[in-house]
């Protein structure tokens, strides 16, 4: 999924209130600009993901996993098949009702979880890498732009690049982090290139030729990020703020990947407050 900084992650609660969830969270800038009501549905929306993410991503039997995200995919369905009714008060509920949310947008996220709980996913061949940054990412962008207001001749295309631009972004920012509980993202194609025969995580993030295996991803996402600018471009600036400064905050962190390279050792790259505040006054946000 599209993740923060590790480090800015909240730690896992088995029912995360909203706020809490966001509050701690690089993204938390990016919401809190919003007006309060759609703050609040973002929150609800991003509580979800929290709460899906934090299960593929634990330690603990794959079955279990796997049941306690079905589990969620009933919930989705249960407020879908309630969503008309007045009585149903919860705030993911009324989130739902108010925007418009749909259920296959819900369902793709859970989808995208499966797939890392199901079993550790070490060099999918490119279209199966796409599959999961649309499930785990853009799927996240459907439901999203449907609050910040996009119109819907571009709310469909700008969840597509601006998703895959931010989750092919965090692959790269995370290869040590996902290589230590045994995932590697980078395509097979793109390590076949590099000439990378390796398949073990901690091989393939150590090997020599590992910038190489990169460079398709960075020139992806960046052309991901052109496509995304151009559909903001083309949109009412209120309804843009929020992804316009992600947009932002993640092209610099690609940018700074990319500068650092992924010779071992490697520091993690992180967007520093002074920066990000930079950012939300160059965007005139604040």
């Amino acid at each position: 999924m599209i993740r923060p900084q590790q480090a800015d992650r909240p730690a896992p609660h088995p029912q995360p209130t909203a706020a809490a969830t966001a509050s701690a969270s690089s993204f938390y800038t990016a919401l809190r600009i919003l007006p309060p009501p759609q703050r609040e549905a973002m929150y609800q929306v991003y509580a979800f993901c929290r709460a899906v993410d934090d299960i593929a991503d634990r330690d603990g039997p794959r079955p279990q996993r796997l049941a306690e995200l079905a589990q969620w995919r009933d919930r989705i369905a249960d407020l879908y098949r309630a969503r008309d009714n007045p009585k149903d008060s919860t705030a993911l509920a009324a989130t739902i009702r108010r925007y418009g949310l749909e259920q296959r947008d819900f369902d793709a996220i859970i989808d995208g979880m499966c797939m890392d709980a199901e079993r550790d996913i070490r060099a999918p061949d490119w279209a199966t890498l796409d599959l999961y940054c649309d499930r785990v990412a853009s799927a996240v962008g459907r439901l999203s732009v449907r609050i910040f207001g996009v119109p819907a001749p571009q709310a469909g295309p700008l969840a597509h690049h601006l998703g895959r631009a931010l989750q092919l972004t965090n692959i790269l920012r995370d290869l040590d982090e996902d290589a230590l509980i045994g995932r590697v993202y980078l395509p097979r194609e793109a390590l076949a290139a590099a000439k990378i025969a390796a398949t073990e995580p901690r091989d393939v993030v150590t090997h020599p030729r590992l910038a190489q295996a990169c460079a398709p991803l960075i020139e992806r996402a960046r052309e991901h990020f052109t496509h995304a600018v151009r559909i903001m471009n083309s949109c009412a600036r209120a309804t843009v703020r929020s992804p316009r400064l992600m947009a932002s905050v993640y092209s610099h962190l690609l940018d700074r990947i990319e500068q650092r390279g992924f010779a071992p050792p490697r520091h993690r790259v992180r967007m520093g407050r002074l920066r990000l505040i930079a950012t939300v006054l160059r965007h005139g946000v604040l």
